[in-house]
C-alpha cells in the first residue's frame, strides 16, 4: 500500500512493490511551497479522472498518472474503503495539479500540511 507522509520539507509519497510500476515512479515529493490546497474526503472519489497510465480495478483500486480532458494532471493511489487525501499542487513546481491518495492517516497529514502552509484543510 502506498505510504504518505509529511515532514519539515514537504509531502512525500512512496509506492511499494508493483505500485511503483503502475505509478511510473518509486517516490514523489513536493515542497510545501507547491501545495495550494488540501482536503480530506471520507472515501473513494468516483469522479472521472481521465486518461490513465497505470492500473484501475473497477470500484476497488486506482494507481497511476491520470490526465483529465481539461488538462489537469493527477498522481493517484486510491483504494475503496479508506479516507482520501486530496492535495492541490502548483504544477510548475511539482509536475502535477493534484494528488489523490488513500491513507488511514489522511486527517493527520492534512493537518500537518495545513500547519506548514497556512492553508485550511477542509
Amino acid at each position: 500500500m502506498t505510504h504518505v507522509s509529511a515532514d519539515a520539507t514537504g509531502i512525500h509519497v512512496t509506492f511499494p512493490g508493483w505500485e511503483r510500476w503502475m505509478a511510473g515512479r518509486a517516490t514523489f515529493s513536493a515542497p510545501y511551497d507547491a501545495v495550494t490546497g488540501v482536503t480530506v474526503e471520507p472515501g473513494w472519489s468516483s469522479e472521472v479522472l481521465g486518461f490513465r497510465s497505470g492500473l484501475v480495478v473497477s470500484g476497488y483500486l486506482k494507481v497511476g498518472t491520470f490526465r483529465h480532458p481539461s488538462g489537469a494532471r493527477r498522481l493517484v493511489s486510491m483504494r475503496r474503503g479508506m479516507p482520501l487525501l486530496r492535495v492541490a499542487l502548483d504544477r510548475a513546481a511539482s509536475g502535477f495539479d493534484e494528488l489523490l491518495l488513500s491513507t488511514s492517516d489522511a486527517v493527520q497529514i492534512a493537518h500537518a500540511l495545513e500547519a506548514a502552509t497556512g492553508r485550511r484543510a477542509d
